[in-house]
């Protein structure tokens, strides 16, 4: 069975797993005890855990107690496959540290594991285009752009050096 064949079976048992069950700290090391024998052919002898603090990254693998921490956001928002994914992610930082080798973002070591298993470099953004109080539109090349602050649109312009110009104010 290759790597997109277990991504897509674990991504079934997700999807089939009650939300009530998704949401515990047991099931989540479980899960993640699952994949690590299935794609890494060793084991997971920590703990997994989801953390509501995390707000734009994935998951977290902590170098102290080498437990691993979720975004409960990617399972919500994104999919089930894009949570197996991160979950990989996370295993590889997990493994490469405990071996020895090199398990951050920039090593050699991590970037050949995380494409052997399939892993996500970057998690998508986990931010709903609702939270951006500010929408501007590009008048040249039509892009969307949200923001946070207003900006003047006489001094800013897109990339493509085009006009912006204001199109929803959620403030109002």
């Amino acid at each position: 069975m290759n790597n997109k064949e277990k991504i897509a079976r674990y991504q079934k048992l997700i999807e089939e797993t009650p939300v009530k069950i998704q949401a515990t700290n047991h099931w989540l090391t479980n899960l993640v005890c699952e994949i690590s024998v299935a794609f890494f052919n060793k084991t997971f002898r920590h703990r997994a855990s989801y953390n509501n603090r995390l707000k734009t990254t994935g998951g977290r693998y902590r170098l102290d107690n080498h437990h691993l921490e979720f975004n409960w956001l990617v399972l919500e928002r994104l999919s089930a496959t894009i949570f197996v994914q991160v979950i990989l992610h996370e295993l590889c930082h997990y493994h490469l540290h405990l071996m020895g080798k090199g398990y951050r973002h920039r090593d050699q070591d991590f970037k050949r594991l995380l494409k052997q298993t399939g892993g996500l470099r970057y998690v998508p953004n986990l931010r709903r285009d609702e939270e951006y109080p500010y929408l501007y539109q590009c008048l040249a090349c039509e892009q969307k752009i949200h923001r946070f602050k207003k900006i003047d649109t006489k001094k800013y312009r897109c990339r493509c050096r085009g006009q912006l110009s204001l199109i929803d104010n959620r403030l109002k």
